[in-house]
């Protein structure tokens, strides 16, 4: 098996980290440019399997999808959808199969979306089942909820509103709000639970608006999207601030200075500000028009904290949290256990495999602090994982990460980015 043998840092940081383009943002406009007529431009496209599986899907479906270093041209519109059968394939996106598996809705179909074998073990039921509630065809595979699924349509244009969950993931939500203003009367959401990961629908709305549908209304448990039509343009996705979490946490980790530039005060996603959970636990940080720093001179401290609309960094921190004085209580993200592994009960037993005590519960996790000893971790096919174990290697000795590839699914460079920060 790969693995990847960290080397201690042993000495504080002076760097400037460039981080790729957010795959959560890229993977919202290449929908909404697959559906607007005309040519659009997406720029800083960031080149990890979840945004190029997405391009993938959309050249399967029969656009023209062109990619040219960070820059995509897609020339779109529902006209030039190929019409099924046709296999889309998701790889191990959950995200790009979630988009797809509602924006497949829209074609003339049949569609097939499936992907490599863990990904056919993620829930994809509520999806499926709100997409049945529109008057879609959905027919799984091998098991219900699950890919392989087979989509077809038409939606029934006389319904125009639909039930879904708050408390799981936010994709599904997003998925089908992306194609909400091409029915009728657009869609009017219904929460039966409260809202996790608010800021990610936020972003939704926010690249909406940019390819010219506004109008997205967001309350606690109504969201209404109305009727219109996408605009192909020219549009530059931001830096990933969930990728800037690690050179960030880094700093934390191993003291001196950590930059990103582009990660401004005006970013879209709500993982921009994980700055300030640093900044609870003592690191000195700043964030402009320029982008994010954040240094650390001083000792660290244990946080209690809700990371309900910062989920995706809950492994970022669980490492930072052992280099700390005092417990680490985490708490609000008992959903993030469905995703690309458990990341509660794996993230902790490999933690604990490197001498840290760490302990989940139904709610989240406590850390306490902790002197990480030589192990060799997993990664549990979950690149949020792999690149948070690697933060314990710079700031302990012995730390060796299994499956050092599955980075690749957001941050195909991350390993030289681990290697330039000495």
């Amino acid at each position: 098996m790969d693995v990847y043998r960290v080397a201690p840092l042993g000495a504080p940081l002076d760097a400037v980290v460039h981080v790729p383009g957010s795959k959560s943002v890229a993977n919202r406009a290449l929908v909404c440019a697959a559906l607007a007529d005309g040519e659009s431009v997406l720029t800083n496209v960031p080149d990890g399997d979840d945004t190029e599986a997405m391009i993938d899907c959309l050249m399967a479906l029969g656009l023209a999808a062109e990619r040219d270093s960070d820059a995509v041209t897609i020339d779109g519109g529902l006209g030039r959808f190929r019409r099924g059968p046709v296999t889309l394939p998701t790889r191990l996106a959950g995200t790009t199969s979630r988009f797809v598996t509602a924006l497949a809705a829209l074609g003339p179909g049949p569609y097939t979306i499936d992907g490599a074998p863990p990904l056919r073990r993620r829930p994809m039921g509520p999806l499926h089942d709100a997409l049945s509630s529109l008057g879609v065809s959905v027919s799984a595979g091998e098991s219900p909820g699950h890919l392989p699924v087979t989509v077809e349509g038409p939606v029934d244009v006389t319904v125009d509103e639909v039930q879904l969950r708050g408390d799981i993931s936010s994709q599904y939500l997003t998925a089908l709000m992306l194609i909400a203003p091409y029915l009728p009367n657009g869609l009017r959401f219904v929460l039966t639970t409260p809202l996790v990961s608010r800021p990610y629908v936020r972003i939704t709305a926010a690249v909406m608006a940019a390819f010219g549908v506004p109008g997205v209304e967001m309350g606690d448990r109504i969201i209404t999207v109305p009727s219109g039509r996408y605009q192909a343009r020219r549009y530059e996705v931001e830096p990933d601030a969930s990728s800037a979490s690690y050179p960030l946490a880094a700093a934390a980790i191993c003291g001196g200075t950590v930059q990103v530039p582009g990660l401004t005060h005006q970013s879209l996603q709500g993982d921009a500000q994980f700055h300030r959970v640093l900044e609870r636990m003592g690191c000195d940080v700043a964030q402009d028009a320029t982008g994010t720093r954040v240094s650390r001179t001083g000792e660290l401290r244990g946080v209690e904290i809700n990371m309900v609309d910062l989920s995706d960094l809950v492994p970022t921190l669980a490492v930072v949290a052992p280099f700390a004085n005092g417990r680490t209580d985490i708490h609000g993200v008992g959903f993030i256990r469905g995703k690309e592994s458990d990341r509660l009960t794996d993230l902790c037993a490999e933690l604990r495999r490197a001498g840290i005590d760490a302990t989940d519960n139904p709610d989240g996790l406590v850390v306490q602090p902790s002197v990480p000893r030589s192990a060799t971790l997993a990664t549990h096919h979950d690149h949020r994982l792999a690149m948070a174990f690697a933060l314990v290697g710079l700031g302990a000795s012995g730390i060796i990460v299994e499956d050092p590839d599955v980075v690749t699914k957001s941050w195909p460079g991350f390993w030289d980015m681990i290697e330039g920060l000495r």
